[in-house]
């Protein structure tokens, strides 16, 4: 019998409670029930339960290996063109033909938009796949391509509020996502998978973004166009649950994320954000 996390689904229904359509806690427990009949039971903590696009690049692998270029060029302040993947991967990323309101991929509101208007800003690469900030100029989806159950591309506007608003960032860092993104795997070595993800977007002197997780060394962000995006392997932590029974939990430290302009100087810090941070409200 598969056991299902019911205190993830209730706090994940209490989250999106506010969101402009109702939530379908069936098609969030299916989701559920399939993933968990297909990797051992990893429990979320309350938190939890909720090709690099250009040459300036700088990025590391998950299992360490740093791999690095020249600074990123300045943003150019206007939404790239996707390539012909770069639009293919949309739309793999929005099934339905846009971005989710909530756990359900096929559960859309119109006014959030339809794939053609989203581009890819930023991915982060890995030897496990990548994760990419596609967003359009109302707001952004987090997109982890997996071949069993990947994540919905859950909408969130720029700035956290309707209608959302790209052009209003003036700081020279803004951290508008932290995250915990699913891939899967058929080793079964390796059967539940997690990465934590941080993406935002930077000020026009801003080159590099490093994101300290709390645990282990800080990464290099994917810098582009005046968006970064990082992601690092999710770890666990094993305490006691609501019933008195040990159980694992994805750890999810408040990571502290560094701003760097081209002589390498510290221009913006934004220390230890919380997990299921949708940005500042603007």
């Amino acid at each position: 019998m598969t056991t299902v996390n019911e205190h993830t689904i209730a706090e994940e229904l209490r989250r999106m409670a506010g969101e402009a359509r109702p939530v379908d806690p069936h098609a969030y427990a299916a989701r559920a029930t399939t993933r968990s009949s297909n990797r051992r039971r990893l429990s979320w903590t309350l938190a939890a339960a909720a090709t690099a696009l250009v040459a300036g690049a700088v990025f590391v692998t998950l299992d360490g290996e740093q791999m690095t270029a020249k600074v990123a060029n300045p943003p150019t302040h206007q939404l790239p063109a996707n390539t012909p993947r770069q639009i293919q991967a949309v739309r793999v990323c929005m099934p339905a033909g846009g971005p989710s309101v909530n756990v359900n991929p096929y559960w859309r509101d119109p006014a959030h938009g339809t794939s053609a208007d989203f581009r890819v800003l930023a991915e982060y690469r890995d030897k496990n796949g990548y994760t990419a900030l596609v967003g359009s100029t109302k707001g952004f989806v987090l997109c982890t391509p997996s071949a069993e159950t990947p994540d919905p591309p859950v909408f969130t506007y720029w700035g956290n509020r309707a209608p959302g608003n790209l052009a209003s960032a003036t700081d020279p860092l803004i951290v508008d996502r932290y995250a915990v993104q699913y891939w899967w795997a058929p080793d079964p070595k390796h059967q539940d998978n997690y990465a934590l993800v941080v993406a935002g977007r930077v000020g026009p002197s801003v080159r590099r973004v490093t994101i300290d997780w709390a645990v282990g060394k800080p990464t290099d962000a994917v810098v582009s166009n005046g968006f970064f995006i990082a992601r690092t392997p999710a770890g666990t932590v094993s305490r006691k649950d609501q019933h008195g029974e040990m159980a694992d939990y994805v750890d999810t430290p408040r990571p502290t994320v560094t701003a760097y302009d081209a002589a390498g100087r510290v221009v913006a810090t934004t220390p230890d954000v919380p997990f299921d941070w949708r940005g500042p409200v603007t």
